[in-house]
């Protein structure tokens, strides 16, 4: 006889994406209370995505709803497409809804806001600005196979790795293995985009190994360090990045204060029910 299924809302959404198959994948699942974290581990690792979002109403009175991400291989304190992505899936069939807020473990309240200026389903997130700090980790050179001409790190295991030219960060080919072996840092490698197709101010790709990622399609949280970082070097607040992946992503940043503002459009591109036992 067979086992009973519960069923879970489910969408797949490419965030920070202006069409399918672009931008960085998440799944979005609502839940009635919370399931053991074995379970919601299991889910993240069937799904398959460099993180799963769940979100439950928040009865604190704090912020609308709690909200935990899980990539295949762990739980994550910070991630910014996949609140994007659950911001869409609360707001694109409720018109009248212009804003919500999510109460998280390790990043406090976290708020996005509809923005038809960036296009149908554009919307910004406020996400902490993590500033980096100048860093002498000359080990990086060998795990990425390039040498930087700047290295910071924010304590949160944020490491920015600057490099010259665009062509520079297209060309890494990094040692993934080595930099699993580093734990679930965050390896950023950013670079004006000066002569880059995309036109953006800013280049980046981003390699998280031991957090189950070896490169992330488009990353909220690097750009919660990026931002900051590059409103520096550029001398103004807001600039457009760009996430140089094979699948790519269109990032607008902007520095107010202590938060980092990213813009960007979400897609809807499935939906439906996730069966577990029980």
């Amino acid at each position: 006889m067979s086992k009973p299924f519960t069923e879970i809302d489910y969408a797949h959404i490419d965030a920070f994406a202006d069409h399918p198959f672009t931008g960085n994948q998440a799944a979005v699942m609502p839940l009635d209370s919370w399931l053991p974290d074995e379970i919601l581990q299991a889910i993240g690792e069937e799904n398959n995505f460099s993180e799963t979002a769940f979100i439950l109403a928040d009865e604190s009175g704090q912020a609308d709803y709690q909200l935990r991400w899980f990539t295949p291989a762990v739980e994550i304190a910070l991630c910014g497409h996949a609140t994007l992505a659950a911001s869409h899936y609360l707001m694109e069939d409720n018109p009248a809804l212009g804003s919500v807020s999510f109460r998280t473990r390790k990043a406090g309240i976290l708020e996005v806001h509809r923005d038809g200026s960036l296009g149908k389903n554009g919307y910004r997130l406020a996400l902490p600005a993590y500033t980096p700090q100048p860093a002498e980790r000359a080990e990086w050179t060998d795990l990425l196979g390039a040498e930087p001409v700047e290295r910071q790190f924010h304590p949160g295991r944020y490491n920015i790795l600057r490099f010259e030219t665009a062509a520079d960060v297209l060309a890494l080919r990094p040692d993934l293995k080595a930099l699993c072996a580093v734990g679930d840092d965050q390896f950023i490698c950013t670079a004006p985009g000066t002569g880059h197709s995309s036109g953006a101010d800013v280049i980046s790709r981003v390699f998280v190994p031991g957090g189950g990622v070896d490169e992330d399609s488009v990353t909220g949280s690097a750009h919660a360090v990026l931002t900051p970082y590059w409103a520096g070097q550029l001398g103004r607040e807001s600039f457009s990045a760009y996430q140089a992946s094979p699948r790519g992503g269109h990032v607008h940043c902007k520095l107010d204060g202590d938060r980092a503002i990213l813009g960007g459009q979400c897609i809807t591109v499935v939906k439906g029910k996730f069966r577990i036992p029980g």
